[in-house]
């Protein structure tokens, strides 16, 4: 059984495994194609036993796209107009997608709740996306994810077989 990924550590776990994991999906990728149930399987057993509280990392450095439902969803959690929201809130980033002004999230708490959780942007709802329907199509993107999250480091550990490596210490 391996142990849980310091999130302080996942920048520097991260880099030295990019290379491996970038190698991997280049000779695996037909293989990912068909492992969205192995891969669903270690993101429930890694996510039931990671506390996504104690990290709160990408709620602190990942600005998610926020839709105009999620606007919508925000504004009346908040009992605000959309445009009191977007304009307190949210600015166009470089891509012209709705983004939050700044991070961390506005939303966060000093306990690393979330102020709207039940009525948080669709991209809140969905990371880190290791769950998701054709994996191997968000591969790249979770190798860039797993720079902040220790459930994706660790899932994608588990699918490229380096699970004993995963606090940088080998098996004994």
């Amino acid at each position: 059984m391996s142990k849980e990924v310091d999130y302080k550590l996942l920048p520097v776990l991260a880099a030295k495994s990019e290379a491996e994991w970038t190698r991997f999906f280049k000779k695996n990728k037909k293989k990912l194609e068909g492992m969205d149930l192995q891969v669903h399987s270690f993101h429930d057993a890694i996510t039931e036993r990671t506390d996504c509280l104690a990290c709160a990392n990408c709620c602190r450095t990942l600005g998610p796209h926020i839709t105009d439902k999620d606007v919508e969803r925000m504004a009346k959690a908040l009992r605000v107009k959309s445009s009191d929201l977007i304009a307190k809130y949210l600015r166009i980033d470089e891509d012209g997608d709705l983004v939050f002004q700044s991070m961390p999230c506005p939303f966060l708490g000093t306990d690393n709740y979330c102020a709207i959780y039940e009525s948080r942007p669709k991209a809140c709802r969905e990371y880190p996306h290791t769950d998701r329907k054709r994996f191997y199509q968000i591969y790249n993107l979770s190798i860039k994810n797993a720079y902040t999250c220790p459930i994706v480091f660790e899932v994608l550990q588990q699918v490229t077989g380096n699970s004993d490596q995963l606090t940088g210490n080998s098996k004994k």
